[in-house]
């Protein structure tokens, strides 16, 4: 039996792999035995594969190489894969890149398919599978593809609206939008000029430049008034079509316009009766108002053997390699459409019609491209005086990306009345013509439509990463502060939301991959903080491909034996992706007193800095003396080392977050914010010192964090602690806290290994002289009575006789403890809804003070 357990999509950096971002984790319980012939015939089904085979399973082996292979088979460039031991016996974890998000996923399911199917010798349509991954490619249209295939080979980050065609390139506020080749710096107005065919014609009459004679007419009354007015041929065509749509060239009877009519009224009501011009159709191209690439387009067309029909010789034309209806053809297929049964009618052919050998039949009345016609670079052949005349019409329509479409024998010489005329303008003008012509020198038009959107390649604004295990939120809500301080407009993301400039956009958790991006998108943000838990990584991976700053604040023992993590040292590679991903000029700031945080400098390529309580500390010396960037608590001060140099910032006990200097959970917090805000404003020590003392924590600032209510006669101090490292600090801190009595309000997370909920019973023993546990709001499938036994197991191995009571509900608990609170004391409650919590006791406090008043 083959079973896919669990099915993980990596987004970006990930712990699985240091150079893949987009990775399929896949978990499969196998049951069968492989008989040593799988691999064989998979080799025999994709001959080209060369797998590379790392000990283990054979199975798994083979579900990895058939999913890179169904992918491959499909056109989509992916290789790396593996196979990861698994505890679990049966289990196996099989890892491989992906290019398509949905492709990547249903060849998982294929793969196991196809290996099953093997096993259990039962046929497997391949061919039928391997289209239906194709079809998952995603269809982003020529022009998108080609501009976007330019900007990853920069670098640039993007993101797709809905999956759709409107892209944002870049980040924050040096991002650009573009759809197809209509980005958000073209002239609005423009595009309306560009898209009204008889402005367009009116405003080049205006300027001088020769374009046809012509009027708009609504009917065949209209139309035949025209014909008085003017001379066959003519052309008749949509007010406002494009891609050659309703278009009828050559009309030479009232038949034919009227014919031609009918198929311009299908697009638009409005109908324009022009001149016909004779000449070969070019399409100009001007990006940033400087002529890039000429085009000369050919209608679809066959040219006769002899021998086919002209039916034969359209399929025999749309066998070509170059044709088909998806964006990896530069040609599209010739299709027979109500134009093309004119244009036989018109010359007494039909389909079965064989042609002589060498004649050649044009299938269409224009030659667009999407239509089925051909493509020859002329722009090396173009009269200078018809650059200038391109260029002037791109200004003149203010359109920064403009498509001019002109009709003339040759473009060798200066365009005149007499030898051709301007047809149309166009705003998000198709690049396909220029980058996979038929004939000539392809040109890569991208590349300046790139180059005028980010003139100096500045595309990116700088990023800080925070995770660890405890103290994040605190430390990324800090430097956020002290960046805005320094006149930035901050996004930032934390277990509470998505702020801008202290401005909440999204409630909730919002430490993962696409809270990240709403920040990293967002056209106002100068600088972005984001907190990244160990969660978002593991369930897809960050959302962004590199930071400017990172910050590990440390690793602890908290949410081990989830999610497949097991050990300190797994938690720590999953945690070190952000520093991995530091760029080279950056700096990750990493906590000296945690080894495992510390050596986390192995696997980066960045520059390092350094924190530390232990203003002593030899990793600190050391660090200083061969010219690294440190901050450590030095005679009281914050002080900042910059090599040998020495700044101090304030005494730490004059820093309100400190907490008088009592809270040294917080002043680790203090220590790499302020060390982070340093290198990112350029060590501007005046600002930061000003930010750092405006920071007052607060149930607005800090939620969860050390909340302090003062009530008539006792305190009640609202904390998010919730894993040991948390109960450690907070016993340091209650240490130096002089209370009457101390309460604990206590609570464990139910995945938590019983080890660990044992744990914070004893540390609470230890920190409390009276004990009230309740439970969260979501015991994640462990039993009430388990939860408080395994706390009171905790609580007696150090103390039995610590009064314990249970009471679930967090305000009943709170009510409780407030009910026989005595003077001088203090309650601390170990929230699990922060907010709720927060809303509640704020409440209660105000009832009091205001019963007090009466």
């Amino acid at each position: 039996m083959f079973d896919i357990v669990e099915l993980k999509v990596m987004r970006g950096p990930n712990h699985w792999s240091d150079t893949h971002s987009k990775l399929i984790v896949l978990k499969v319980r196998i049951d069968n035995e492989s008989n040593g012939d799988i691999l064989s015939a998979i080799k025999q089904m994709f001959p080209g594969a060369h797998p590379d085979l790392s000990p283990g399973n054979e199975l798994a082996e083979a579900i990895k190489i058939a999913a890179i292979e169904l992918q491959r088979a499909a056109g989509m460039a992916v290789e790396y894969g593996e196979v990861h031991e698994y505890r679990q016996p049966g289990i196996h974890r099989i890892v491989f890149a992906y290019e398509f998000e949905d492709a990547g996923k249903q060849a998982a399911a294929f793969a196991v398919e196809m290996v099953e199917s093997l096993v259990k010798k039962i046929p497997f349509d391949l061919q039928h599978h391997i289209s239906e991954l194709a079809d998952q490619k995603e269809n982003l249209g020529a022009t998108t593809a080609f501009l976007l295939s330019e900007a990853l080979k920069r670098n640039i980050p993007y993101k797709r609206f809905d999956n759709g065609s409107l892209i944002t390139l870049g980040y924050g506020i040096k991002s650009k939008k573009m759809r197809t080749a209509v980005v958000d710096t073209t002239s609005g107005i423009g595009i309306e000029l560009a898209g009204d065919k008889e402005e367009t014609k009116k405003m080049l009459e205006q300027a001088n430049f020769p374009v046809p004679k012509g009027v708009m007419v609504y009917d065949e009354e209209d139309l035949m008034e025209a014909i008085k007015n003017m001379q066959f041929p003519l052309v008749t065509k949509p007010l406002d079509g494009n891609h050659g749509r309703g278009v009828t060239t050559n009309i030479n009877s009232v038949e034919k316009a009227k014919h031609g009519l009918q198929i311009a009224q299908k697009i638009s009501r409005a109908v324009i009766v022009e001149e016909f011009i004779k000449g070969d159709d070019h399409r100009f191209l001007v990006i940033n108002f400087k002529l890039v690439a000429i085009a000369k387009r050919t209608p679809a067309m066959v040219k006769g053997n002899g021998k086919s029909t002209i039916s034969e010789l359209i399929e025999e034309e749309n066998k070509h390699p170059d044709r088909g209806s998806s964006q990896d053809h530069p040609l599209a297929l010739i299709k027979v459409d109500a134009v093309t049964e004119k244009i036989l009618q018109e010359r007494s052919l039909t389909l079965n019609s064989v042609l002589p050998e060498n004649e050649i039949l044009y299938l269409k009345e224009t030659a667009n491209i999407s239509a089925g016609g051909t493509s020859t670079d002329v722009t090396d052949l173009v009269h200078p005086e018809n650059v200038f005349m391109a260029e002037h019409i791109a200004k003149l329509f203010n359109l920064n990306i403009c498509g001019i479409d002109l009709l003339t024998t040759d473009i060798s010489i200066p365009l005149t009345k007499k030898t051709g005329a301007i047809i149309e303008v166009n705003a998000g003008p198709g690049i396909r013509m220029h980058t996979d012509p038929t004939e000539g020198i392809p040109r890569n038009v991208a590349k300046p439509i790139m180059d005028m959107l980010f003139p100096e390649n500045d595309f990116r604004i700088p990023v800080a990463a925070v995770t660890g295990t405890n103290g994040k939120t605190t430390t990324t809500r800090l430097l956020a502060h002290l960046l805005k301080e320094s006149g930035k407009t901050v996004g930032y993301t934390t277990t509470e939301g998505i702020y801008i400039n202290d401005h909440i956009i999204e409630q909730g958790d919002c430490t993962g991959s696409m809270s990240s991006q709403t920040i990293l998108f967002d056209p106002t943000v100068e600088v972005a903080v984001l907190e990244c838990a160990r969660g978002g990584i593991l369930r897809s991976g960050l959302g962004f491909d590199e930071c400017d700053l990172s910050i590990i604040t440390n690793v602890s023992d908290d949410h081990l034996g989830t999610k497949d993590i097991e050990t300190l040292e797994e938690l720590a590679k999953v945690k070190s992706v952000v520093a991995r991903i530091t760029k080279k000029d950056g700096y990750a700031i990493l906590n000296a007193d945690d080894d495992l945080v510390y050596n986390m400098q192995q696997i980066t390529v960045c520059k390092i800095a350094l924190f530390s309580l232990d203003e002593q500390s030899p990793r600190i010396k050391t660090h200083c003396e061969n010219g690294g960037v440190a901050a450590v608590i030095e005679d009281g001060y914050l002080t900042i080392y910059n090599g040998e140099w020495k700044t101090r910032i304030d005494k730490i006990e004059n820093v309100p977050l400190s907490f008088g200097g009592k809270a040294d959970f917080m002043i680790q917090n203090i220590l790499a914010a302020a060390l982070g805000a340093m290198i990112m404003t350029g060590f501007n020590t005046e600002v930061v010192r000003k930010a750092l003392t405006t920071f007052i924590p607060s149930p607005e600032k800090t939620p969860g964090r050390l909340n302090v209510f003062k009530f008539k006669d006792f305190d009640l101090i609202i904390d998010y602690a919730h894993n040991k490292s948390g109960f450690q600090e907070l016993k340091k801190f209650l240490d130096k806290t002089v209370a009457s009595e101390k309460t604990g309000i206590i609570a464990a997370t139910g995945d938590r290994r019983d080890e660990d909920i044992r744990n914070l019973g004893r540390y609470a023993a230890q920190m409390f002289d009276n004990i009230i546990i309740r439970y969260d709001n979501d015991l994640r499938g462990r039993p009430e009575e388990e939860h408080s036994r395994l706390l009171i197991e905790g609580i007696e191995e150090i103390n039995k006789s610590i009064p314990v009571k249970v009471i679930p509900n967090e305000k009943e608990a709170i009510n409780y403890a407030i009910s026989k609170a005595k003077k001088g004391s203090m309650i601390l409650a170990c929230a699990d809804n922060v907010h709720e919590t927060i809303a509640f006791v704020s409440k209660t406090n105000l009832e009091q003070k205001s019963i007090d008043l009466c």
